[in-house]
């Protein structure tokens, strides 16, 4: 019989648990790293990445069709997802630890879905590949053999969603809040590259996921800093919080640091402002917070 697998009990793992416990075939470590343009994250994976990893991608593994919902990234379904989690080695009683380059900005959305469709055992490598470098530890460039498991039957509705409707509502409401995780050049509408108009959702605050770090592309910063941040921004007294970005995958950074300081109720705008930006019914704002 095998030894318990020690579970960390929040959603990070930091490098030298990861270290000691990834050759465990329980652990199913994975490559999370995509880019908006340019460099695509498989071909970065191919050029070095953590020894045993697999690679995910944001587009074709952690989303469904562009066409099949709402914004550029909408939820994939429960049996796309299985087929994905099966391809991977992913069982039942696996721990899976995503990681990229950003500080677990994409990585994240790993996480999320896993609980979103009912699986516990969803973690984040807490400064990614750049913590594990720094650490002296080796990449690889070979990628593993995992043989396939069984597909499992996921269920979605672990974690809350919303849709433009809801948001519409919700945002009028004293009592919600509505953090938008995207920098805030893009919050406030100097820039946008890529969705049909600037700007953000009337009433939201600027939530810049990486504010959550310490340092581009590193660790998150203490709990205390991390819930000083939310508590400022009213999310943890408020009754209901919502997180976008531009098309629900960096949300899911905001969504996580909600998850360390106790509120995994925290809910997810699935199609962010690539869905709200594309209804020239929905209002936009622009400038910064008042």
């Amino acid at each position: 019989m095998r030894d318990p697998l020690p579970n960390p009990a929040g959603p990070l793992v930091d490098v030298p648990w990861l270290a000691a416990h990834a050759g465990d075939p329980r652990v199913r470590v994975v490559d999370c790293r995509w880019y908006l343009g340019g460099r695509r994250g498989a071909d970065e994976y191919a050029r070095g990445h953590i020894p045993g990893a697999v690679h995910l991608d944001v587009d074709a593994d952690l989303s469904g069709p562009a066409q099949a919902g709402p914004g550029r990234h909408p939820l994939p379904d429960a049996a796309a997802f299985a087929r994905v989690l099966a391809r991977i080695g992913v069982a039942p009683d696996s721990l899976v630890v995503s990681y990229d380059d950003a500080g677990g900005a994409i990585a994240a959305r790993l996480w999320w879905l896993l609980r979103y469709f009912g699986h516990g055992g969803g973690r984040v490598l807490d400064g990614g590949l750049n913590a594990w470098t720094a650490a002296g530890h080796p990449l690889s460039t070979e990628a593993p053999a995992i043989p396939e498991a069984p597909a499992m039957e996921l269920t979605p509705g672990g974690a809350p969603v919303v849709d433009k409707a809801a948001v519409d509502t919700l945002r009028r409401d004293p009592a919600a809040v509505i953090l938008d995780a995207r920098a805030r050049e893009r919050y406030e509408g100097k820039s946008e590259p890529v969705d049909a108009r600037p700007g953000h959702i009337p009433g939201a605050r600027s939530a810049p996921f990486a504010d959550n770090l310490r340092a581009p592309s590193g660790p998150f910063r203490e709990r205390a800093e991390i819930e000083r941040r939310y508590r400022d921004l009213g999310a943890l007294e408020a009754s209901k919080v919502v997180c976008y970005c531009g098309s629900g995958v960096t949300a899911c950074h905001d969504l996580l640091a909600l998850a360390l300081l106790g509120r995994a109720d925290a809910i997810l705008y699935e199609g962010s402002w690539s869905d709200w930006a594309r209804d020239p019914a929905l209002p936009a704002a622009a400038g910064p917070e008042p």
